[in-house]
């Protein structure tokens, strides 16, 4: 696997990203180190406080009227995506919680209720299935893209112009934080992950900040671990 913080180094959001919606910004957040464990009592408490989160807050106003849902709905919409069909993760999440979101693994469960509770797209990957580092693109519709339907392996391509992460091998997630990947996928086994947090202009940096120190905190309070992040914003 590339050195965590060489491939940060070398990750990049293209500047036709930033020209289509200049309020955004990814912070990358890599965990190595992790032990696999199931679901157990700590994600447990984590994802009903993410649940009750959602519950209040969608007694208050429909999901589409949550500010940063509403951004991610505009920024959908400036790349030709219809929201109300394909929602950023962030929505999808937040429509599933107060029914009860899923529970897959204590990794994966950590990251689904950290997005939900701080409300923002949060996306986790395998680092050791990546090839090549990290780039937020507007896609030329010819990179591959693996993926499941009706049941079946398949590869799909994206719509020219469509806002993707890639790494070298092809798209690992469509529509920004829509859909990931079944190469790059979090799995039982993963040891080391690269979530990326997605934030525009209704998120200021320190509260993605404070997304981060507790993503970083649950993964680590009983799994020993080293952590790298890195910025990607405009001008830096």
């Amino acid at each position: 696997m590339t050195n965590p913080e060489d491939l940060l180094a070398r990750a990049t959001v293209e500047q036709d990203v930033f020209a289509l919606c200049p309020d955004y910004r990814a912070l990358l957040v890599v965990v190595d180190g992790i032990t696999p464990a199931p679901s157990d009592a700590a994600s447990e408490e984590l994802l009903r406080a993410a649940e009750a989160r959602a519950t209040e807050l969608l007694d208050e106003q429909p999901v589409d009227q949550l500010p940063h849902v509403a951004a991610w709905r505009t920024a959908y919409r400036a790349f030709g995506a219809k929201p109300q069909r394909t929602r950023n993760s962030l929505e999808a999440l937040t429509r599933r919680a107060p029914g009860g979101l899923p529970r897959v693994n204590r990794l994966t469960d950590v990251y689904n209720a950290v997005s939900v509770l701080h409300q923002l797209p949060l996306g986790g990957e395998d680092l050791s299935r990546y090839v090549g580092p990290p780039h937020l693109v507007r896609a030329t519709g010819e990179e591959p893209f693996d993926t499941v339907a009706e049941g079946a392996d398949v590869v799909e391509h994206p719509e020219p112009g469509e806002v993707v992460w890639r790494d070298d091998a092809g798209v690992t997630c469509r529509r920004w934080n829509w859909r990931q990947a079944r190469r790059t996928q979090l799995h039982d086994g993963t040891t080391t992950a690269l979530f990326i947090m997605d934030a525009l202009g209704p998120m200021a940096d320190d509260a993605v900040q404070a997304a981060a120190d507790d993503l970083v905190s649950h993964l680590s309070g009983s799994m020993p671990s080293r952590t790298w992040r890195r910025w990607l914003r405009p001008g830096d």
